[in-house]
C-alpha cells in the first residue's frame, strides 16, 4: 500500500487544484495544488518524477473537464462510459506536456534549488502555452485564472495570466524550499515581495474612463437540443424580438452566439426589416448568427443591425467571422476518417470556414466593440490582436448549453473576464442560458443573470481608452524575463554542479595521499 501512497498523493494534489477555479473560487488551493506538484517530484529521477507529473495533471484535468461529457452524451449519442475514456484521453494527452516539463526540469538541471526556482516554473508556463497553440490549442485550466478575486490579479495588466501562473509556481517552490529538512529562507522572503508588489500594482489604473453607453443583454434560453429542429426557427425569432421589443431604453441590444438558428442568407429579408425597425428606435441590435456567403462556406458570424453607419445587406462589412474554431464541435480533424465512427463527429454546423486576422471593431453607434466568439476569448493572444486603441468595449457572445448544469460554462466566464482585467477594458458578455454577465475594466463583475432563465440584462457601461502594459507588450516581458531566469538558473546550477565534484574530487585526492 505504501508504494502507492506518492501516486495518490501526486493524484489528490492534482485534483485540489479544480477548487480553485469557479464556480468554487478557493484561490489559495492553487498554490497548495503546485506544492504539492513539488513535494512529489523534486526528490526524484527524472523518469520517476515525469511519472508523478503525469499523474498529477491527470488529477486536475480528468475532473477539472468531465464536464466535456454533457456535449457527448446528451448531444452526440455516446454512452457514458465511452465519453469517461475520450475525456480521460483528453486528460492524458493534457498531462503529457506537464510530464515533459518535469522530465526536463530534473534532467537539465541538478541543483534542486534552481530547478524548483526558476527552470520548472518557466517550463510549466511553456507547457501551458503548448496546451494552447499545438492542434489548434485547449487552453483550459491555466492556475493564473484562479486568481480573478485574489491579490495577484494586478499581475495580469502587465504581465498577463501566464505572469500569474508563473509566480504561483515559483511561489509553490519557494514554500517547498521552506519546508525542507534544510530550509532555505530567501526565495520564499522574495515571494512575498513579489505578492506584495502584484496586490499594489492591482490599485494602479491603468486607462481611461470615456462614454457610458446603456446596453440590454438578451438571454434566449433555447434548449440546445430543440434549436435546430424544424419548426423552431419561427420560436427563437419570436422568443428574441418579444424580448427586445421592450427594451426602448438601451442604445444597443445583444442577442447570443447563433440566436438565429439558420443562414443569414435565408434570413436576409427578416434581418432587413429587423434594421429598419431599430433604425426607427434609434438601437443598434448586435446578434450571433451563421453566415453562408458561399456554397464552399458557413461562418460562425456576429453582425450589426439598426443605428449604424452601415444599413443592412447580406454580408456587409459590419461584422466578425470566428477565427479559432473548436475542434470537433465547429470543425472536425481527419473528418472523413471520424465522422463515421460516431453520431459525435456529426454535431449540427460542425463544418465551420475560419475567419481572417485582423477584422476590424464592429461599431454600433459609434461605439467600437472588440469581438470573440465563444471558445476564441481562452486564447489572450488573439483577443489582445483583435483589440484596436480606440475600442471602447471587448464583447463576447458565447452558447454553453452544451454543456448543461456543470461547471463548464462557470470556468468559462472566468476565462472571459481576465481578458477584461489584462486589457483595461469592460467586458460585456451574452450568452443564451448563462452566464450573462457585464464586468468592469478590472474584470469584476457588475451586472449579470441567473443561469437558465429566459430575460434580459439591462445596463449601463463606461467605455475605457488607453493601453495597459500587456495590451501594449503582450507577454514578451513574461517570455524575456523567462529565458532570463531559465538560462540563468542552469549555468549556475551547472556551475555549482562542477564545483561540488571538482571539491569531491579533491577530497579524494587528498584521502589517497594521507593512506600513501
Amino acid at each position: 500500500m505504501r508504494h502507492y501512497l506518492p501516486a495518490l498523493g501526486a493524484l489528490l494534489s492534482g485534483a485540489l487544484g479544480v477548487l480553485a477555479f469557479s464556480p468554487f473560487d478557493y484561490w489559495p488551493l492553487a498554490l497548495v495544488s503546485l506544492f504539492g506538484l513539488y513535494a512529489v517530484t523534486q526528490n526524484l529521477g527524472p523518469v520517476t518524477a515525469a511519472k508523478r507529473g503525469f499523474i498529477w495533471a491527470m488529477g486536475l484535468y480528468l475532473p477539472g473537464l468531465w464536464w466535456i461529457h454533457n456535449s457527448m452524451t446528451i448531444f452526440g449519442g455516446i454512452p457514458l462510459p465511452v465519453a469517461f475514456v475520450l475525456v480521460a484521453l483528453l486528460a492524458a494527452y493534457l498531462s503529457l506536456y506537464t510530464a515533459a516539463a518535469v522530465w526536463l526540469a530534473q534532467r537539465l538541471v541538478p541543483s534542486p534549488r534552481w530547478r524548483a526556482l526558476l527552470v520548472l516554473p518557466a517550463l510549466l508556463v511553456l507547457a501551458d502555452w503548448l496546451r494552447g497553440w499545438v492542434l489548434t490549442g485547449f487552453p483550459w485550466l491555466w492556475f493564473g485564472y484562479s486568481q480573478l478575486e485574489g491579490p495577484l490579479a494586478g499581475l495580469a495588466p502587465i504581465m498577463g495570466v501566464q505572469g500569474i501562473s508563473w509566480l504561483l509556481s515559483f511561489s509553490a517552490a519557494a514554500l517547498w524550499l521552506l519546508l525542507r529538512h534544510r530550509p532555505t529562507w530567501w526565495p520564499g522572503l522574495t515571494a512575498l515581495l513579489l505578492w506584495g508588489l502584484a496586490f499594489g500594482a492591482g490599485f494602479v489604473q491603468w486607462v481611461t474612463p470615456t462614454q457610458s453607453s446603456r446596453f440590454a443583454l438578451v438571454q434566449g434560453n433555447i434548449e440546445q437540443s430543440l434549436k435546430w429542429i424544424p419548426g423552431q426557427l419561427e420560436l427563437s425569432l419570436e422568443r428574441y424580438i418579444g424580448l427586445t421589443l421592450p427594451e426602448r431604453n438601451a442604445e444597443v441590444v445583444i442577442w447570443p452566439e447563433s440566436a438565429l438558428p439558420a443562414s443569414e442568407q435565408r434570413l436576409a429579408p427578416w434581418l432587413a426589416q429587423v434594421d429598419q425597425l431599430m433604425r426607427e428606435r434609434g438601437q443598434s441590435l448586435i446578434t450571433g448568427t451563421v453566415s453562408r456567403p458561399d456554397t464552399d462556406e458557413v461562418y460562425n458570424a456576429v453582425i450589426t443591425l439598426g443605428r449604424n453607419a452601415i444599413p443592412y445587406q447580406p454580408e456587409h462589412s459590419n461584422r466578425y467571422y470566428k477565427q479559432q474554431l473548436v475542434p470537433v464541435g465547429e470543425f472536425v480533424p481527419f473528418g472523413s476518417l471520424l465522422r463515421p465512427l460516431a453520431p459525435f463527429f456529426n454535431l449540427p454546423m460542425s463544418s465551420f470556414s475560419r475567419g481572417a486576422a485582423g477584422q476590424p471593431d464592429l461599431n454600433a453607434g459609434d461605439r467600437h466593440l472588440s469581438v470573440a466568439i465563444c471558445y476564441e476569448v481562452a486564447f489572450p493572444g488573439l483577443v489582445r490582436n483583435n483589440m484596436k486603441p480606440d475600442t471602447d468595449y471587448l464583447l463576447t457572445l458565447s452558447n454553453d448549453t452544451w454543456f448543461g448544469q456543470s461547471i463548464g460554462p462557470w470556468q468559462h466566464q472566468q476565462i472571459a473576464r481576465m481578458r477584461a482585467l489584462e486589457l483595461g477594458r469592460p467586458l460585456i458578455r451574452a450568452t443564451n442560458n448563462g452566464v450573462t454577465l457585464v464586468t468592469d475594466e478590472k474584470g469584476r463583475i457588475t451586472d449579470s443573470l441567473p443561469q437558465f432563465e429566459a430575460g434580459v440584462l439591462r445596463t449601463e457601461v463606461t467605455g475605457m481608452s488607453g493601453l495597459t502594459p500587456y495590451a501594449r507588450f503582450g507577454s514578451t516581458p513574461l517570455v524575456v524575463w523567462l529565458l532570463v531566469s531559465a538560462t540563468l538558473a542552469t549555468t549556475l546550477s551547472r556551475r555549482q554542479y562542477r564545483w561540488r565534484q571538482q571539491k569531491q574530487a579533491a577530497k579524494e585526492n587528498l584521502r589517497v595521499k594521507a593512506r600513501s
